[in-house]
């Protein structure tokens, strides 16, 4: 420290006065500083909302068709008659998780060429109970994703209508491997 430093230190401790007694003075802990939160990137492209909602009564099973999806497909997928290759539990979970939770099982659902999912969200007893806010929520952001081709009331044994069937789109890899199965076969 040189001259000019000292002196302009002790200018400005100059009006200070110390402490006579150290008992009554508490000293704090330094707040900890969080731990910055990790963005996940995945959640970053996540287009489901949670906005106004249109509740899906208890009564009304869901069932969902994309256009040129055959009927024997929708049939067999009510049935239970594919086999589930993934499933995801939302029960008691917030909405917000829930969304969350969604998004990421279809993106890597589409990325490991999965075809039928089995989501379980539960069971209300009224429309407004928070199983079937989940469940209006689904029957909404389901047919959002290109990837869902149907989705549909689970059979009692994969829970009912406490649960729903979903089929995905076949990959780009599967769709090849099905028309040099079927190509093979022709000739």
């Amino acid at each position: 420290m040189n001259l000019d430093d000292k002196l302009l230190f002790l200018d400005a401790m100059e009006d200070v006065k110390p402490l006579k007694s150290c008992t009554n003075s508490q000293w704090l802990k330094p707040a900890k500083q969080k731990a910055p939160q990790k963005i996940d990137t995945l959640q970053l492209d996540n287009f489901l909302t949670t906005e106004y909602l249109e509740i899906v009564p208890l009564g009304t099973p869901l069932a969902f068709k994309r256009e040129g999806l055959q009927t024997g497909v929708l049939d067999k997928l009510r049935l239970g008659k594919y086999s589930q290759e993934a499933s995801l539990n939302l029960l008691r979970q917030p909405v917000e998780q829930c969304r969350q939770m969604l998004f990421a099982l279809i993106q890597q659902a589409k990325k490991d060429g999965l075809r039928n999912l089995l989501i379980v969200h539960g069971k209300g007893r009224d429309d407004r109970s928070h199983a079937n806010i989940v469940r209006s929520y689904l029957a909404r952001w389901l047919p959002e994703f290109e990837e869902v081709q149907a989705f549909c009331s689970a059979m009692e044994h994969h829970g009912g209508s406490g649960a729903c069937y979903v089929a995905l789109k076949k990959s780009t890899q599967a769709k090849l491997e099905n028309w040099e199965r079927h190509a093979k076969r022709s000739r």
